[in-house]
Parts: structure tokens; C-alpha cells; sequence
């Protein structure tokens, strides 16, 4: 979904670093109110929501109906009753969802409306929007390669913004040091949380080492992944000589673009995020793509839109109405 009035939809920058900083303060309001303003207007109310299965609480008995499974007998009802019944289950309806998200250095880069990581935090933030009221929890595991901070999972608009705040000030890793999605992954699984939505945020690039961990969480959790994406993650300018740097290796290397890199290049960055689509999917986790060079905020509004019936539900990623 292209911007064409030409109408910056870029997100704010969160790269003071600094809790105190007003302009930070300034910055996660516009946020907020971008973000509100955007998704209320679009979705009237239809926030992303979870009913585990048939339901996780045992509720009153009633007589049992052809079809009802066999498995909810209530043999106690049934035996002084005399007549078959079964145990109606309480669907848990409040929503606990887990953030992993990737600051790690790769992300901080951009070439179009914004860094990256001024993406994620946007991202963040409308996945604590759509999945906030009704007693909902949210938490967070954020990782930049050598920390893992963890953020419990609480209730409430002010928890959510200082959650919030807590992620845009994440420091950045020092030059050479990898990110460590899995190691981020796997920090979900102990101790073992509550069933609920798990969402990994990140480029996804470098080694796809996270695919059995994230297998693990999808066998207990709902999952979404977001893609960030640049347009150098995809594609090369023709620059002719370059320098470039990678800063999660330290290293840095002299190019000469040519025509046959570049189509090496793009064919290489869509293999990869094939791989990295499969690899989600096989998870049971639908991909959304957020890219720095367009309205990100109508991109989520689409795809919550086109997924409101396909997905939230366990194995079926259907968004059920709270």
C-alpha cells in the first residue's frame, strides 16, 4: 500500500537513547497517537484477540447433544443423574502476548523515511495497541546481541508506555557484535508462560538458526512474525565503488557494483527471504513485512484487515472477535 498523496508516514526517531530526553518523550506521544488515530479509524474496535481452543476453564454441565465429544463427558452429573452429560469449557479470553524483538546492529540502518529500528519500535507499538483492554498482558523480550532485556507482562496503558520507552531506549550492541535472535527465542520457553501470542520482530537476516526454537514456542503460543525491511536489504544501487561495513562482524570490504552483483545481490536477499517466509509459515507464523520506504502504519491496517478471519486461533489463524 504506496503513500501517493507523497504524505510522510515515516515513524519518529527514537535515537537519543536517553529515558530523561523530552524529545523521546515527544516522539513515543506521536506514536501513540499515530498509531490510535490510524488503526481505531480503520478496524473500529477490532483489536487482535485469542480464544484457545474450545476454552481452557471448566463451566457448568449440560445434557449431551449428538456430536458433542465424548472426551467433555461429565461422568459425575452422568452417574447421579442418570442421563448423559458434559462439561461446557470457559474460553480464557484474556490475551497475554510476548514481544521478541530484534535490536540487534543490522537494524540500526536505513536508507528511505527511517532506520529500522525506529520500525520496530513502531511495530511494537501497534501490536501493543491492537492486543491492549479487556485485562490483556503484554511483555517483552528485547535483545541487541549482548543484552537480553526482559520486560514483564502486565496490564494497563501505563505499563505499555513505559514498556515502550523501555524498548526505544534499548542500547545499541558495540561494532562486531552479532545479534542473537535465537537466543532471544528461547528465553520465552522458560519459565513456561501462559498460552497466548508470541510476535518476533526483527530483519531477519543472517543465519536462519532459530527455526527449532521457534517450533518449540508455536506449539504452545499463536505466532505473527514482522519482517523490517529496507530497500538495500533487497536490492543494491548502481554506486559503482563502495564502501561497506557490516557492523554486527566488524568488518568492512571495498565493492565495485556491478550489473552482476547487484542481480547476485537481489537474487540472493529473495532467496533468503523465502527461507525466511517457510521457515515462519512452518511455524504456523503468518509474515508481516514492514519496509522503511513506505506507510508502514497502512501496511499493518492491511494486513490485520485481510487476516481478521485467518488468523488468533490455534492452527487456523482466525482473529475471533473480544
Amino acid at each position: 500500500m504506496s503513500n501517493p498523496s507523497g504524505t510522510s508516514h515515516a515513524p519518529p526517531s527514537f535515537r537519543s537513547g536517553s529515558l530523561d530526553d523530552p524529545k523521546l518523550t515527544a516522539a513515543l506521544k506521536t506514536l501513540e497517537l499515530t498509531v490510535r488515530r490510524r488503526l481505531d479509524g480503520v478496524l473500529h474496535g477490532d483489536h487482535l484477540g485469542l480464544i484457545p481452543g474450545p476454552g481452557s476453564e471448566p463451566g457448568d454441565a449440560r445434557m449431551y447433544q449428538p456430536g458433542d465429544d465424548v472426551r467433555q463427558m461429565d461422568w459425575s452429573v452422568t452417574a447421579r443423574t442418570t442421563h448423559p452429560h458434559v462439561r461446557q469449557m470457559v474460553a480464557d479470553r484474556e490475551l497475554e502476548t510476548w514481544l521478541v524483538i530484534d535490536l540487534s546492529a543490522s537494524l540500526d540502518f536505513g536508507t528511505a523515511l527511517c532506520q529500522k529500528r525506529d520500525l520496530a519500535v513502531a511495530a511494537a507499538a501497534a501490536v501493543t495497541h491492537l492486543t491492549s483492554g479487556g485485562g490483556n498482558r503484554i511483555g517483552a523480550v528485547v535483545a541487541n546481541g549482548e543484552r537480553l532485556i526482559r520486560i514483564p507482562a502486565r496490564t494497563g496503558r501505563i505499563h505499555a508506555r513505559s514498556m515502550l520507552r523501555t524498548i526505544a531506549t534499548t542500547p545499541h550492541a558495540r561494532d562486531g557484535v552479532r545479534g542473537d535472535l535465537r537466543g532471544a527465542i528461547e528465553s520465552l520457553r522458560r519459565p513456561q508462560r501462559k498460552r497466548g501470542l508470541a510476535v518476533v520482530i526483527s530483519d531477519f537476516l543472517g543465519e536462519i538458526d532459530w527455526q527449532r526454537s521457534l517450533r518449540a514456542i508455536s506449539a504452545r503460543h499463536d505466532m505473527l512474525g514482522v519482517e523490517i525491511l529496507d530497500p538495500r536489504d533487497l536490492e543494491l544501487p548502481d554506486v559503482g565503488d563502495v564502501v561497506l561495513h557490516d557492523p554486527e562482524t566488524g568488518r568492512t570490504r571495498e565493492f565495485s557494483v556491478t550489473p552482476t552483483l547487484r542481480a547476485d545481490y537481489a537474487r540472493a536477499a529473495q532467496h533468503h527471504r523465502q527461507q525466511v517466509e517457510a521457515a515462519l509459515r512452518g511455524c504456523g507464523a503468518p509474515v508481516m513485512p514492514l519496509r522503511t520506504d513506505r506507510d508502514w502504519i497502512a501496511d499493518v491496517v492491511r494486513f490485520v484487515s485481510t487476516r481478521r478471519h485467518t488468523f488468533g486461533a490455534p492452527n487456523s489463524g482466525r482473529v475471533p472477535r473480544q
